[in-house]
């Protein structure tokens, strides 16, 4: 692919091998070392529902917006019946504490059981999933696709620009 440069960005380190991709550390919440429409493209799949609360979420949709001169944001559902991370029936749903006990005594979907109290509270509480209205409010000039499972809307897809 001549010409074209891939920049993944993640918060832990990434091996990449391919010479068009660079790997750089950093938060998609705060993109400052990057200037407007600095990107043709910014992609994220499944990423927004796990920097925070609705707050950082927004830090996040602006700056996607700002540094991409297009966008294309995928996020799972959050009325969707199976939690995608854990995979369990309307998890989302749950008492925080019931969600922590059921992670602490199960390896729940991608995610490995976590004995320690405070650390399955804290990987429970990592993932925020986002409404079809939530994520309109983040990205209000997108276009708002459904990606669709048995009828059912599992996840929201928001291409912009």
């Amino acid at each position: 692919m001549e010409g074209v440069q891939i920049l993944l960005l993640n918060i832990e380190r990434i091996e990449v091998s391919h010479p068009n991709m660079t790997y750089l550390a950093g938060n998609a919440t705060d993109l400052q070392q990057f200037g407007d429409d600095e990107f043709d493209v910014v992609f994220s799949n499944s990423v927004i529902e796990h920097v925070g609360a609705f707050t950082e979420q927004q830090k996040m949709a602006d700056e996607i917006q700002r540094v991409g001169k297009t966008y294309y944001v995928q996020t799972p559902n959050r009325y969707f019946p199976v939690e995608p991370h854990f995979l369990f029936p309307f998890f989302q749903f749950l008492p925080v504490k019931v969600r922590t006990l059921l992670l602490q005594h199960f390896s729940l979907g991608w995610v490995k059981k976590k004995p320690d109290p405070d650390e399955a509270r804290s990987s429970v509480e990592s993932i925020r999933l986002l409404t079809r209205h939530e994520v309109l409010a983040l990205f209000p000039q997108g276009d708002m696709h459904d990606e669709k499972v048995l009828g059912l809307t599992k996840s929201f897809v928001v291409v912009g620009r």
